[in-house]
């Protein structure tokens, strides 16, 4: 073999070696939903722009993939701050048992959560939903049932007040919701199953939530770390400003993952903005900017290392 020949035959194979000893983690999420989406997009940020290649590993809920980032089983997970930090502290859906070995990597997007109904349903407050049939069990995914009964003790409803029809997880309810089993489930704006039952039943609105103080207590004293705002016109099912739940929603690491692996996750996520963006709706509110935000919960210290070069971390 010639020279320039052999320089290209080694240039090649060292290109197909390094390709082929890229670190891989793992991104624990769920099987469907708006969480899949994100780990989704998040995998394909990482995998473009760390030079780390990662993959969702899709479970039945996110209550089963935190025992394992916490133990060192799985590299990363995502879920909103409500189970994080009940995950964390060991109470709630955690309760008698602390997976403290988790740590922040990035708060990403607001979730906007609500009660979605036929558009053209009688149902227009969740004062109506009394006596109507909704999604219980939520056996793969109990958070939400954390979730719906702050929905309902905001009209000051309980579970004792609605018909319950069991269902595994969230998109099932949607189903359940399409073939005109169920009378009001829950749903994410932008997500695109919301979008698919839109589509499907001719039509979908979000119930307004009530913002009084009274009410909006009983809301959070139900579903900690949540709170209400406004939601203008525009998305799917929002036809005029409404009142929605929020959370934000975060990535987290185990404690012995790398600084280097975590240092690459959060540099790509930072600095690729844009294109998170372009992933679709779920994005719209993820900024860098607010990725450091303080959640009462340490953060990795590679992620805090890259959050202090680019003068991004609190206080910084």
């Amino acid at each position: 073999m010639n020279l320039p020949k052999f320089l290209l035959a080694t240039a090649a194979a060292t290109l197909i070696a390094g390709a082929a000893v890229a670190q891989t983690v793992g991104i624990g999420t769920t099987k469907g939903g708006a969480t899949s989406q994100t780990s989704a997009g998040i995998a394909q940020i990482v995998t473009e722009h760390a030079g780390i290649r990662m993959l969702p590993q899709p479970m039945g809920g996110t209550q089963q993939y935190i025992p394992m980032v916490n133990n060192g089983e799985l590299e990363f997970g995502i879920a909103n701050m409500m189970q994080t930090i009940m995950a964390y502290t060991g109470t709630g859906l955690s309760e008698g048992q602390k997976f403290d070995n988790l740590r922040l990597v990035a708060t990403m997007m607001q979730f906007r959560i609500g009660l979605i109904v036929r558009a053209d349903s009688d149902i227009h407050s969740v004062k109506d939903l009394k006596g109507k049939r909704l999604p219980s069990g939520y056996t793969s995914s109990p958070l939400f049932l954390t979730i719906l009964d702050g929905m309902l003790a905001n009209a000051g409803l309980t579970f004792d007040d609605v018909q319950g029809v069991p269902v595994s997880g969230v998109v099932p309810g949607v189903n359940a919701f399409k073939e005109g089993k169920i009378d009001a489930v829950i749903g994410a704006i932008g997500a695109g199953f919301v979008t698919d039952a839109n589509a499907a039943v001719g039509g979908i609105r979000f119930l307004p939530f009530d913002t009084s103080p009274a009410m909006a207590k009983a809301f959070s004293d139900k579903a900690p770390r949540t709170y209400l705002a406004e939601v203008a016109a525009g998305p799917v099912g929002i036809e005029k400003p409404t009142q929605i739940m929020f959370f934000d929603y975060m990535l987290w690491a185990g404690k012995d993952v790398s600084d280097d692996a975590v240092y690459k996750v959060t540099k790509a996520m930072f600095e690729n903005e844009s294109q998170l963006h372009g992933l679709g709706p779920l994005w719209s509110s993820h900024k860098s900017a607010n990725m450091s935000k303080n959640q009462d919960m340490p953060y990795h210290p590679g992620a805090e290392k890259f959050y202090k070069e680019v003068g991004a971390w609190p206080g910084s």
